[in-house]
């Protein structure tokens, strides 16, 4: 369970943002300190798994083969088989329009190396290779926890963000995957908390709140 002071700065944000007309998201901010991120190995690059969900839809496309790809199917929005494969590596247009609009992809682990050289220029600057299946996970199993799932990078910037909910999700729910992300920065940064300036939560349009 997340500490109050999160969900009170939560409950704060969702509060304080004014009305639209659209379902807004609800993004962390996380400043970073005393850190060279000049240096790749300092740099922020994680995946997690927010124990609420994020509140919104996630775009995911497996690359596939014969049973796994039938069973891809009923949870993914794409699944491309290897001659899909060969083809949008003769398309760099395609390739690029495809790595904008999927947010995470799946490939068989036999399929690594093709993806690699026929999409690894497009999908490799954008942190977009996809995540190895190995022959005994379940397909649907990783596509839905995937789905659950968001990136934290921080490339060479000090400041970087993630989604964290939508502002009809509960303010303990969303603390809950607030919590989760600084658990996750406190064990892997260098000096843990220490490296962490400041973080704020606010909504898609909203004025920031500070949490931390």
């Amino acid at each position: 369970m997340a500490d109050q002071e999160i969900e009170n700065a939560v409950s704060r944000a969702l509060e304080d943002a004014p009305e639209r007309n659209f379902r807004e998201t609800v993004d962390l901010a996380v400043n970073l300190r005393d850190l060279d991120l000049n240096d790749p190995s300092n740099r922020v690059d994680e995946s997690v798994v927010l124990p609420a969900g994020t509140g919104q839809e996630t775009t995911i496309v497996v690359f596939a083969e014969g049973e796994t790809a039938l069973r891809a199917e009923e949870v993914a929005d794409d699944v491309l088989s290897q001659d899909e494969l060969e083809e949008l590596g003769g398309d760099d247009d395609a390739a690029k329009e495809l790595a904008n609009e999927t947010d995470f992809f799946i490939a068989e682990t036999n399929m690594m190396q093709d993806i690699g050289r026929y999409l690894g220029t497009v999908l490799g600057p954008r942190g977009k290779m996809p995540e190895p299946l190995d022959p005994d996970d379940d397909v649907v199993e990783v596509v839905n926890r995937m789905k659950n799932t968001v990136q934290l990078r921080s490339g060479e910037r000090r400041t970087f963000h993630t989604r964290v909910g939508a502002e009809d999700m509960s303010a303990e729910d969303i603390a809950d995957n607030i919590d989760v992300i600084l658990r996750r920065l406190h064990a892997d940064l260098e000096k843990g908390p220490l490296n962490i300036d400041t973080v704020y939560v606010k909504t898609t349009m909203g004025p920031a709140v500070e949490v931390a």
